[in-house]
């Protein structure tokens, strides 16, 4: 399943049962969305994956109003705020989320998410989206280490060497542990690279990897961000590969900054959007999902060093600039790459929220 999902990730593959929005009903969808005049979104950071162009695109092109809810919440945290929004119209509930894979399922089993396929439902591979059109896979990225090289003159090259001596009070997830995607699939990336590559093994070598990493003082419990890891509090980070690559752009040496996919525990990720089924704005919300999933809004993502679900299709047709390949990181370093499976993410997400406290003892802030 790994191997084919990141086939299909990477090369793309259709799927059946599209449902293409004609001319006709998008300019009636446009219409609809205007009458709304706003959108609420939740959990977009403006340097997570390209989001402050694509809201700044998306704006522009529409005229509609976007509030933006919570930049830095995590997955978790975006589907509890549908849950205790379901009666509001106001701006505190959101219309969409942009969750880890195994949220998504998860959200439509509590009834919290509302069917919706974009018109270029066909491109998206059938194996990151819910073929009712629930949930759909946006991008993807790898774990790598942040480093900022201005304070740490040896970059460490895997996950081993982060228990070092050297690194003591440097090392930083880029969320919480109980409740951030990008965080929990950080531990079970260490764990996976403890236990030697079996997952059965990774959520609880994870843990422990992170209990030795406290003990020896090299743990920061402080969510990592460009500010902290400019700083200097938290100069190792690790995260999303593609947040890594935009900090470093961000940045401009000031501090140096590397960006290291670790030589084992190679983890990928893949979000998917999903739409709230109590979304007090469905029209806009139907209108950001075309936005995101056209050419347009899919190269605003690979802008941001994100891959997107239609890559290969963009690839295919030509669509991606050359000077935009360019810039993306080396092939070679995804090689290793491993695409958890639901399964597997539902096993380890539940025993790393839950035991994170009793195992690792440290409330990340």
């Amino acid at each position: 399943m790994n191997k084919k999902l990141m086939a299909a990730v990477v090369l793309s593959a259709l799927s059946v049962g599209a449902s293409a929005v004609h001319a006709q009903d998008l300019n009636s969808l446009i219409k609809a969305a205007k009458q709304e005049g706003e959108l609420t979104t939740i959990a977009l950071p403006h340097d997570w994956c390209g989001y402050g162009d694509l809201l700044a695109g998306f704006k522009a092109k529409y005229g509609i109003k976007v509030n933006e809810l919570n930049p830095d919440a995590g997955s978790g945290d975006e589907v509890e705020a549908i849950k205790a929004n379901k009666g509001n119209k106001g701006p505190q509930a959101p219309d969409v989320i942009d969750v880890g894979l195994s949220f998504g399922p998860q959200a439509k089993e509590a009834g919290l998410i509302q069917p919706y396929k974009v018109s270029t439902w066909n491109s998206i591979p059938a194996e990151v989206k819910d073929k009712d059109g629930y949930w759909y896979g946006d991008y993807y990225g790898v774990l790598a280490f942040e480093v900022n090289t201005d304070i740490i003159k040896k970059v460490p090259a895997d996950w081993a060497d982060l228990l070092k001596p050297e690194y003591k009070n440097a090392v930083a997830l880029a969320g919480d542990p109980r409740t951030a995607n990008q965080a929990i699939m950080g531990v079970y990336a260490a764990g996976l690279s403890q236990a030697g590559g079996n997952p059965a093994k990774a959520a609880d070598a994870g843990l422990k990897f992170f209990s030795q990493l406290n003990k020896n003082g090299n743990f920061v419990p402080v969510i990592g961000k460009a500010a902290s890891l400019a700083q200097g509090t938290t100069p190792i980070i690790v995260r999303w590969d593609y947040n890594a690559l935009a900090d470093r752009d961000t940045l401009k040496g000031n501090p140096k900054v590397a960006v290291v996919v670790p030589k084992s525990g190679v983890v990928a990720g893949v979000y998917v959007q999903a739409i709230s089924a109590y979304a007090p704005h469905p029209n806009a919300a139907k209108l950001w999902m075309e936005y995101l999933y056209s050419d347009e809004g899919q190269l605003g993502w690979l802008k941001g060093y994100c891959h997107p679900s239609r890559f290969n299709d963009l690839a295919a047709r030509k669509k991606v600039p050359a000077d935009l390949l360019a810039k993306l990181p080396a092939a070679a370093n995804y090689k290793k790459a491993v695409f958890p499976t639901l399964e597997q993410q539902e096993v380890y997400k539940a025993v790393i929220t839950k035991q994170w406290d009793s195992v690792v003892g440290s409330n990340v802030k």
